[in-house]
């Protein structure tokens, strides 16, 4: 048994995406000729302010997450990505099986700590048995707890990041997945501030 921390990675994007969006959102206006080499920040920022967000819907954005399956329960909900998830039916687990550390891990005693991980190494116990008494990974996998380890790559548009982001940071979001988008909305933001920036007043 194994406890990782939880992690992401930005697979793929478009290297021009707010210079994308914007030749896309300027030929509403046929204002093609208004664009500079630095106008795109300016212009990407109007868009989501003036809430006309069908033009943020160009250029996706996929991302990878090492998480655990609570987390994953919720980020699946979002209905307009493209989701592919490491499957509990067909991945046959062993006794190095992995699990995702809780982040308010330091804050608990030490004896609170071992209660967890010693519930964790029954349920994988438990699990290797029914392996070996001859059932399916499908079907052994009922006595795993959401703390199991999983990998979902993400697919969406920019606008749905924004959705995900702005619901997934708040600091009424699960205190897991808040640990998950923050960094990433950070990075975002880094990367594409006329996209991003403003979902930072939400937490």
């Amino acid at each position: 048994m194994k406890l990782l921390k939880q992690s992401y990675e930005i697979l793929s994007f478009p290297t021009d995406l707010e210079q994308l969006i914007e030749i896309a959102g300027r030929t509403c206006y046929q204002s093609q000729d208004k664009i500079t080499d630095s106008s795109s920040i300016r212009f990407c920022n109007k868009m989501v302010e003036s809430g006309h967000h069908a033009m943020i819907e160009f250029g996706n954005i996929i991302v990878r997450f090492i998480t655990n399956r609570g987390v994953t329960h919720e980020l699946v909900r979002h209905r307009l990505c493209s989701f592919a998830q490491e499957s509990t039916r067909y991945v046959k687990y062993g006794k190095d099986m992995e699990f995702i550390e809780p982040v308010w891990w330091k804050i608990t005693g030490e004896v609170t700590r071992d209660t967890f991980k010693n519930s964790l190494r029954y349920s994988c116990d438990t699990y290797c048995r029914l392996i070996d008494f001859g059932w399916k990974p499908q079907e052994a996998r009922e006595v795993l707890p959401n703390a199991l380890k999983t990998e979902i790559v993400v697919n969406a548009n920019v606008r749905e990041w924004r959705h995900i982001l702005t619901l997934r940071c708040a600091k009424t979001a699960h205190p897991q997945m808040r640990a998950l988008m923050i960094p990433l909305l950070e990075e975002f933001t880094d990367m594409w501030p006329g996209l991003f920036m403003g979902i930072k007043l939400n937490y």
